[in-house]
């Protein structure tokens, strides 16, 4: 376990294999462990970094520091005490989001984005990601745990092939995830749209989704193709919302493509 100290407290982060640095980014409720399979397939070429958001995992909880622009700064600071200038960012749902905020507001950062399953707009969440950004509904659903997780049980099946392992280990994040993080974030989520904003960035840009994502609308990838100067796109006929979970040997070959693709520097 590695973790470094921020102006708004303590980052967790996994390490992992040698080469250029990749840093990867989570989901809502989720953490660095959702990238494991991932990192043990680019292991050889790229030194990945998988962090913990604020509020999430085994990272500091001791602020209200949970919007997507908070953690644009986490992974900027991030970045800064580890020495690393630039990299590819790959993000996950809510990680991608951030991914593409960070190449929009520290373009030196940046030099790919893949997002994954990733809303471009807010209000292609599902309904109760909506729901759950509203405080006193998410401050109703959390003192009801019960209720909470027997909620996520009965969604899992439509969130992910292997729902029993996921739901062990969205319960396990879940635990150590504070009540501010849980709404704040999803809020913040909820009221982003980048679609017009996706033209001013400078970097190549790869959106991976599931056609069968009943959490974020895969026609978000239709939104990237729309906007961005230099995109591709790869819908994965056989995946929800977790493409790098539900067919990992095909999502992890999608993305060692990209991250080696030499594009032409864009003016």
């Amino acid at each position: 376990m590695s973790s470094i100290v921020t102006d708004q407290g303590i980052v967790h982060y996994e390490a992992y294999g040698r080469g250029q640095p990749v840093i990867l980014l989570h989901g809502w409720l989720g953490s660095w462990g959702y990238w494991l399979k991932t990192m043990e397939s680019l292991r050889r070429q790229y030194r990945c970094y998988a962090l913990d958001f604020w509020g999430f995992g085994d990272s500091g909880k001791r602020r209200s520091d949970y919007r997507i622009i908070d953690f644009v700064d986490l992974v900027d600071q991030f970045m800064g005490r580890l020495g690393i200038e630039a990299a590819p960012i790959v993000g996950h749902s809510m990680g991608g989001t951030v991914a593409i905020c960070l190449a929009l507001t520290k373009p030196e950062r940046v030099k790919k984005v893949i997002v994954v399953g990733s809303p471009i707009a807010g209000n292609s969440l599902h309904l109760f990601l909506r729901l759950a950004g509203q405080p006193w509904i998410a401050s109703i659903v959390w003192h009801l745990p019960v209720i909470l997780r027997f909620g996520i049980r009965l969604f899992s099946p439509y969130v992910v092939k292997d729902w029993p392992k996921w739901y062990q280990m969205v319960t396990r994040d879940l635990s150590s995830t504070t009540l501010e993080a849980f709404f704040l974030s999803i809020n913040s989520l909820y009221k982003t749209d980048l679609s017009t904003q996706l033209s001013g960035i400078n970097s190549p840009i790869m959106g991976i989704y599931g056609i069968g994502d009943n959490v974020v609308a895969p026609n978000q990838a239709t939104v990237i193709t729309k906007y961005a100067p230099v995109s591709r796109i790869k819908i994965m006929n056989h995946s929800k919302h977790f493409p790098m979970l539900d067919e990992p040997e095909k999502f992890n070959a999608y993305l060692a493509e990209f991250l080696s693709y030499q594009f032409t520097e864009l003016n």
